[in-house]
């Protein structure tokens, strides 16, 4: 009596149902990752769901977290049928990581020498392991990279030449700009103010009339933003107010109290980044826009718990730019991800990601 060995018959592997709903130009399947039951086209799909985050939406709506490459396996099953194992994934993430890598490269330089950026920072997890992301984003781009630690030796190849006017916060990692190249946050003023504010006494008082300022000044810029004040009476209404926050913040300093009195003196040694938005157009008063581009990568974290690896991080990175930097260009994401593996695939130019680089 024969053992059975567990292997199917040639015909019987070549009976496994496809996804007909995804069909694409006759590329060799080895070429993607390896042989899989996967068509090239549908393993660019599978590329482009990990980076819009269909899987986390998905399991979040059961109720259950998880992990990256399960959650990717399990939303193809529940679409279209296809039974595909991790590793094949894990594959495919591999050669779109190589593809996009030009791309990446190509909107990394596009912030670097912006006239105008905002950076941010948050939390990453590498097999369990605490590590850190950023972003620099204008607005034709958004770069996002991932490191060992958020230190300012680590970080600095991110940003490039010191060119242009960085939007942050007051983080001191920051030292290597130049005051008067930078904008500090004033919502990150405007939240501090308000926890100070509800102390009793002069240095809550202090607080509360800094937290006035602070309104004023975005009643002022809203004002702006809307066309009801030019550049000139933006300038002109903001001198006083400018003045009267600099000597508020001179009088916490002195209050004595030590958190109160240390925001002061932190925020005073930023004096030269916080009206910048006043006199260069195109700089705003907030760091809105870097923290906006943050939040699909947070719910990356928290749903599938990071990364598990380095490869895994640059997978990450560079399919998040590319998305997010496309839709700025007003490129067809997944028509983006098509032309650009296969143009790994056939060893020819990859495409362009910025629109106006072509010109």
């Amino acid at each position: 009596m024969k053992r059975k060995t567990g292997r199917r018959s040639p015909a019987a592997r070549s009976s496994r149902p496809r996804a007909s709903a995804l069909e694409g130009p006759p590329l060799p399947r080895k070429s993607f990752g390896g042989p899989s039951i996967l068509s090239p086209r549908e393993g660019r799909l599978l590329v482009h769901l990990a980076s819009v985050g269909e899987f986390h939406v998905r399991s979040a709506r059961r109720g259950q977290p998880s992990a990256d490459l399960d959650g990717r396996r399990q939303l193809l099953h529940e679409l279209f049928g296809i039974s595909v194992s991790t590793g094949a994934i894990s594959a495919m993430e591999k050669r779109a990581s190589f593809a996009l890598a030009e791309a990446h490269e190509e909107a990394e330089r596009e912030v670097q020498y912006a006239g105008v950026k905002h950076t941010d920072a948050t939390t990453w997890l590498r097999s369990g392991k605490s590590a850190s992301l950023w972003v620099l984003a204008t607005t034709a781009a958004t770069v996002y990279k991932i490191f060992d630690d958020g230190r300012r030796d680590t970080i600095r190849p991110l940003f490039g030449p010191a060119h242009g006017i960085l939007i942050s916060d007051r983080a001191t990692v920051f030292s290597f700009w130049a005051m008067t190249l930078r904008q500090v946050c004033h919502a990150h003023l405007l939240r501090k103010f308000v926890g100070f504010s509800e102390r009793d006494g002069p240095d809550g008082a202090i607080e509360r009339e800094l937290l006035d300022c602070v309104t004023l000044i975005f009643e002022y810029w809203h004002g702006y933003k809307d066309g009801q004040l030019t550049r000139e009476e933006l300038q002109f209404f903001m001198q006083p107010l400018q003045r009267q926050f600099e000597q508020l913040l001179q009088r916490g300093n002195k209050c004595g109290e030590g958190g109160i009195s240390g925001a002061c003196a932190d925020i005073l040694e930023h004096r030269e980044a916080l009206w910048t938005f006043v006199t260069h157009q195109g700089v705003e008063p907030t760091n809105n826009h870097a923290e906006l581009e943050l939040r699909d990568f947070v719910l990356w974290r928290k749903r599938s718990f990071g990364t598990r690896s380095e490869r895994g991080d640059r997978f990450a990175e560079r399919i998040m730019t590319v998305v997010r930097t496309a839709r700025k260009q007003g490129l067809d994401v997944l028509g983006f991800l098509v032309r650009s593996i296969k143009a790994s695939l056939d060893a020819t130019a990859a495409p362009l990601l910025l629109v106006g680089a072509a010109a």
